[in-house]
C-alpha cells in the first residue's frame, strides 16, 4: 500500500476510536481486545510490507522505536483522562476532551516525526507503514492503565 493510503487508514481509525473514546462505555474485564489485536496484525502486515522494499537500518529501527515509545507514553497519560464512575453497580468509563486532545498532540508527533524521516530517504514511507502499530500500541497502553484503574475501583 502507499503512504497515503496508509496514512487515509489510519486517520479514519482515528476519527473512529475518538468517537469511541468519548462515549460512555461499560468497563469490563472479559472484554477480548479485539480492535487492538486487528489494528496490530494491520500494523504489522505494513510494517512488513515496508521492510520487503527497505532494508532496515539502524535509524529505521531507532525511529520506530521512538515512535512505538511515544504511543505508549501517551496511552498512559491518556488512561489518567478518562473518567470512571459506578451506576448501579456497573462501573462505567468516559474520555474527557483532555483525553482527545491528548489522542491529537500523540497523532500530530507522529507525524512530526514523518516529516523527519522524509527527510532520510532510507526510512520515507516508515511512518505511514508504521501509523497503525502505533494506533495499536498507543490505545494498548491507555487500555491496561484504564484497567488496572477500574480493577483499583471495583475493590476499593
Amino acid at each position: 500500500m502507499s503512504n497515503t493510503v496508509n496514512i487515509l487508514i489510519g486517520l479514519v481509525v482515528l476519527a473512529w476510536l475518538l468517537s469511541r473514546q468519548v462515549q460512555k462505555r461499560l468497563v469490563r474485564e472479559d472484554r477480548k481486545p479485539t480492535v487492538l489485536l486487528v489494528l496490530a496484525v494491520l500494523g504489522v502486515i505494513q510494517l512488513a510490507s515496508f521492510f520487503n522494499g527497505a532494508a532496515p537500518t539502524t535509524t529505521i529501527v531507532l525511529l520506530l522505536v521512538a515512535s512505538l515509545v511515544i504511543a505508549a507514553i501517551f496511552g498512559v497519560i491518556r488512561a489518567y483522562t478518562v473518567r470512571l464512575w459506578r451506576t448501579d453497580g456497573q462501573l462505567w468509563r468516559q474520555g474527557t476532551w483532555l483525553t482527545i486532545v491528548l489522542w491529537l498532540v500523540a497523532i500530530g508527533l507522529h507525524i512530526g516525526l514523518d516529516l523527519l524521516i522524509d527527510h532520510n530517504g532510507a526510512a520515507k514511507g516508515l511512518s505511514g507503514a508504521s501509523i497503525m502499530l502505533y494506533l495499536a500500541v498507543s490505545l494498548g497502553a491507555q487500555r491496561l492503565v484504564v484497567q488496572s484503574r477500574a480493577n483499583r475501583v471495583v475493590a476499593a
